[in-house]
């Protein structure tokens, strides 16, 4: 139980035993100024709102009644009925001695663990990944590490697009070449060949129609299609993992599960909402109006799930995913990390699913969008010529020029381990500069900004990291081996170790609410936190052994937290750089 679930529990019963409400909550966070204590209980104001009665009396008869140990030195009652709760530095202590002496730094797994299915990444097969695909992709695989580290059962689930029109496009293309190596060539260049078609497809008299009727061929079964189709995604599948690996995310081929995989359960789902009355006919396509979506004049919303010529759509093929997730899967909660401008259509999918009884109520259906990645001019991030940046040469760049800060940082850096480094920085840097904003509004990409060894940056984090391990091993002497408990004397002693304390309380936060720039935040101040503690206590030239031994286990722990915290966001840590 971390700190605050543990004030929590302790000060519900309290109010309760002073005469609150038993839906009164104590309303316990950490405060914001040391003097105010180290945390704060606001929740008298509002249980005595409701009894009609004096706040700051009802403060003092919580306080009255409040048992808590040896784990605080003083409790004040501070304005109208504000509770503050100074810690005391030996509980603190003995607290920070059983996180550091826990492997998994005391993270309390979840009770009960959820299934939980994680769609991310999602790119439309057959051309290459750009940077459009980076945060869906780095978010949810956030988010799937980290559900999976409280010891949820995650499901993660690659609905890439790998069915429709730009099928049919490509094989008409490649029908028109005449040599034989035709196939092998478009398949050594996907990108040039895919960009061929669809000039074609825009610009030629009559290939749309042609392609469009290999699209039928393609979804009939046609053996030369099938063929010729799978031979476009296995190029682009190897494409995505050699993507994912540079990358540092955990999606592999087996989370594939892509829109053709729901081809034959299509008809079902119409006939299942025709079934139930959901699905109308409205101008020859089949329509499921909402109400709960209706517009300013009452209007319903109206939801194709059927094209009049029979053919279907993405909402159509959602409808099945969510189905399957909800049933075969038996997902509890369902995370979709897709951007903002699909905001209505997951809408529309969750609300058709919730009516036709695909999903029930104790499922969790949850979209959390995200922004869009801008240039430094504040338009959408592209290329000089205004092309899409792709996202191989977007990670190269990175690289590159990590390898020429870490070259200037320490030049006597072998050669073989700065070609890592810079990987690990360059990598980490895009990642991180994506993960630490709020995941809601666009951010601004700037290389100077993510490469900064200054600042809530991965290369800032990463240098904390290896600077800690660098101190460890001045020490001569394995951390792990130190069995005194750690002691909380200086004041920024305490600060750091509050702040490791709540370490499981942010990650059950992050998990709550899929918003990853919280960990990031917590890193970066748990980072600022140790330097002020290391240039105001001294670790290897501490007054005694004693002392000394207990500064380098909250060395340790630091750096443990910091190497815990980065991986599950995908960032890998160097013991030098």
């Amino acid at each position: 139980m971390n700190i605050r679930d543990f004030l929590t529990a302790r000060l519900q019963a309290a109010m309760t035993a002073a005469g609150a409400p038993d839906d009164a909550p104590p309303l316990v966070t950490q405060s914001t100024k040391p003097q105010f204590g180290d945390y704060q209980a606001n929740g008298a104001m509002g249980a005595a709102k409701k009894l009609r009665t004096n706040p700051r009396a009802l403060a003092e008869a919580t306080v009255a009644a409040l048992e808590l140990g040896d784990a605080v030195e003083k409790v004040e009652i501070a304005g109208p009925g504000f509770i503050n709760i100074h810690l005391a530095p030996t509980w603190l202590g003995e607290r920070l001695t059983e996180v550091i002496d826990a492997p998994d730094l005391g993270i309390v797994p979840a009770e009960p663990p959820q299934t939980v299915v994680v769609d991310y990444s999602s790119p439309n097969l057959a051309k290459e990944m750009h940077v459009g695909h980076l945060r869906s992709t780095i978010i949810g695989d956030a988010l799937a590490r980290l559900l999976e580290h409280l010891g949820h059962r995650v499901i993660r689930q690659n609905h890439v697009g790998d069915w429709g029109t730009q099928f049919g496009m490509l094989i008409a293309h490649l029908e028109d070449r005449e040599a034989e190596t035709a196939a092998e060539t478009a398949l050594a260049d996907l990108e040039t060949f895919y960009r061929e078609a669809k000039a074609r497809f825009d610009d030629e008299p009559g290939f749309a129609d042609r392609a469009r009727e290999y699209v039928v061929k393609l979804q009939s079964g046609d053996a030369r299609c099938l063929t010729l189709w799978n031979e476009f995604i296995e190029i682009s599948i190897r494409h995505s993992e050699a993507i994912y690996d540079r990358l540092n995310v955990t999606l592999t081929r087996a989370d594939i599960h892509a829109e053709s995989a729901y081809n034959d359960a299509l008809p079902g789902i119409i006939a299942d909402l025709q079934q139930q009355g959901l699905a109308v006919e409205d101008q020859g396509a089949q329509v499921v109006f909402l109400e709960e979506l209706a517009d300013k004049e009452g209007k319903p919303q109206a939801v194709i799930v059927q094209k009049s010529g029979g053919g279907y759509l993405y909402a159509t093929t959602d409808l099945a995913a969510l189905r399957r997730r909800c049933g075969e899967l038996g997902a509890d909660r369902i995370l979709y990390f897709i951007d903002a401008r699909q905001s209505l259509h997951m809408q529309q999918v969750f609300a058709v699913g919730r009516h036709a009884g695909f999903c029930d109520d104790a499922t969790s259906l949850e979209h959390h969008p995200f922004g869009t990645m801008m240039g430094e001019d504040g338009k959408p991030f592209r290329t000089r010529a205004g092309g899409t940046v792709k996202l191989a040469e977007l990670l190269d760049e990175a690289v590159t020029r990590a390898g020429q800060l870490v070259a200037e940082k320490d030049p006597d850096l072998p050669t073989d381990e700065r070609s890592v480094v810079a990987r690990k920085v360059g990598i980490g840097a895009v990642k991180y500069a994506d993960l630490s904003k709020t995941r809601t509004t666009d951010y601004v990409f700037s290389w100077d900004a993510m490469l900064s060894f200054e600042g809530n940056t991965a290369p800032y984090l990463q240098y904390a990291y290896s600077r800690i391990r660098s101190i460890l091993r001045k020490a001569g002497v394995d951390p792990a081996t130190l069995d005194m408990p750690v002691t909380v004397e200086a004041p920024q002693e305490k600060a750091l170790a509050l702040h490791l304390l709540r370490f499981g309380e942010v990650l059950e936060q992050v998990a709550r609410d899929a918003y990853p720039h919280q960990l990031c935040g917590y890193l970066y101040e748990l980072a600022s936190l140790y330097m002020a503690f290391y240039e105001a206590c001294p670790v290897l030239k501490a007054d005694d052994d004693v002392l000394r031994a207990s500064r380098l286990r909250l060395c340790d722990g630091v750096a443990r937290t910091l190497a815990t915290g980065l991986d599950l966001l995908g960032i890998e840590v160097m013991e030098r750089m």
